[in-house]
């Protein structure tokens, strides 16, 4: 027996196959069996009992904002991977904007990689990005292990990755399906967005009017089109409009290669909660009403809506003035996203295995990750433990981000992590990080 060889026991494992009472042999980083719980241990093999605590595979986050190097008085590789760990997340893949310089060709993928390789705690890939003027790049970055690539069809908010406008985004679509790539949409028609009511002043009711469903809707409409057109792979990010959803089911069912993701912050929060002046809650696209809410989670029960991811884009306190206009936009949530989500969804009849569908296995089929994503023999040894009956109430002075702000603040969540794993060594003891041991992951070759 190798001296690494560890089993991990509970009485609840979700695995593929459902939940059940069972032991999970590792060995050198790699789950070797799921036999039943009481399964006999060779002598000198390592036993960790949780208990009736739950053993779910860790988290995959395809969507979050690291910002490192440049903005990372924002966040940062060391700050987001300990609060991705602390949050039962083992895997993440970094956006390509924010950071200075952006992620859009391979010598500044290099300087990405670089800044990140000595801060990973848990495992980190990337996106590569999409901007005019960078089709030659595309290829390069995909050869050079990207995960697909990152674009806008409206301003981005920073002036190093400006949106693509039609002729642009085919152009970059064309050369990402030759290679059989995906591109990953921020979906909001900047004509729309136009004609809107300009945002301003600490109402949220005005902040929402300035960025109507209707750009979502026409927006992903037209990458519909265009996917078809060039029978491309498309995903559609950080979905806010449920009126976008049967186009989307209608699309899939002739054949339209496209996938879509939407954030705890729509599954959680509603717009008619939002305290005048609290910008922490924004976001774009918005968070919108309550009813909206309830057509996403439909989406996600019916299948139409594949993964829930965080969509951490992070900022200083700063820049999160009281006015909705002026105020940075995005939500912090990296830490918060499992025990958030569980919250609603047990409310909904949702269960964890639902949970880990959404935010484990399908966020790594979406990227390729065939080892990450279930509690399976021969994928990574990578897990969350939860006790999913406990609740405990958010602090913003206990969070691993950087800076400590979040829209979550104050709120009584289900679902406590109690540890994490990384390849079999613990990485979250639920008071304490280690070192960090992440690995840099790149696009599995064909």
């Amino acid at each position: 027996m190798s001296e690494r060889e560890l089993v991990l026991r509970s009485t609840r494992v979700v695995t593929p196959e459902g939940t059940r009472a069972a032991s999970v042999t590792v060995q050198d980083g790699k789950i070797g069996a799921v036999l039943p719980h009481g399964a006999a241990v060779p002598a000198g093999v390592r036993v960790e009992d949780f208990g009736d605590d739950v053993l779910l595979p860790g988290l995959v986050d395809t969507h979050v904002h690291v910002n490192d190097p440049g903005r990372t008085e924002w966040e940062g590789f060391w700050t987001a991977t300990r609060a991705a760990a602390a949050g039962g997340i083992t895997t993440l893949v970094d956006m390509p904007l924010n950071s200075l310089p952006p992620t859009t060709d391979t010598a500044n993928l290099d300087i990405k990689r670089e800044v990140a390789r000595s801060k990973a705690h848990i495992d980190v890939g990337f996106w590569g990005g999409a901007i005019p003027g960078n089709v030659k790049d595309l290829r390069p970055l995909h050869e050079a292990g990207v995960f697909g690539f990152k674009c806008f069809l409206s301003p981005s908010g920073v002036d190093e990755f400006p949106q693509v406008d039609q002729e642009q985004l085919a152009a970059a679509l064309g050369e990402i399906a030759a290679f059989d790539g995906l591109l990953i949409v921020h979906a909001e028609d900047p004509g729309h967005l136009d004609a809107a009511p300009e945002a301003h002043g600490p109402k949220y009711a005005d902040f929402l009017a300035s960025r109507p469903r209707v750009s979502e809707n026409d927006a992903i409409a037209g990458l519909i089109d265009l996917a078809r057109k060039l029978d491309a792979r498309v995903h559609v990010l950080h979905l806010s409009s449920a009126e976008a959803l049967p186009l989307i089911a209608a699309a899939r069912a002739d054949g339209v290669k496209i996938t879509v993701e939407t954030c705890p912050h729509f599954l959680t929060l509603t717009a008619e909660e939002v305290p005048d002046g609290a910008t922490e809650f924004k976001c774009c696209p918005p968070i919108r009403e309550a009813g909206n809410q309830d057509a996403l989670w439909q989406g996600l029960a019916d299948g139409t809506i594949d993964c829930i991811v965080s969509d951490h884009s992070p900022s200083t306190t700063d820049l999160k003035t009281p006015d909705f206009g002026t105020a940075w936009g995005g939500i912090s949530s990296l830490q918060l996203g499992l025990p958030a989500i569980w919250t609603a969804a047990r409310e909904r009849g949702h269960g964890l295995e639902d949970v880990v569908r959404w935010m484990s296995a399908a966020p790594a089929r979406l990227v390729g990750l065939g080892a990450k994503g279930a509690i399976a023999p021969g994928r990574d040894a990578d897990f969350a433990v939860l006790a999913p009956e406990e609740t405990f109430t958010v602090d913003p002075a206990d969070l691993q981000h950087r800076n400590k702000i979040t829209a979550y603040a104050g709120r009584t969540l289900h679902g406590v992590v109690r540890s994490t794993w990384l390849r079999g060594r613990k990485i979250n003891d639920g008071t304490a990080l280690a070192e960090p041991t992440g690995e840099l992951l790149e696009r599995p070759r064909a």
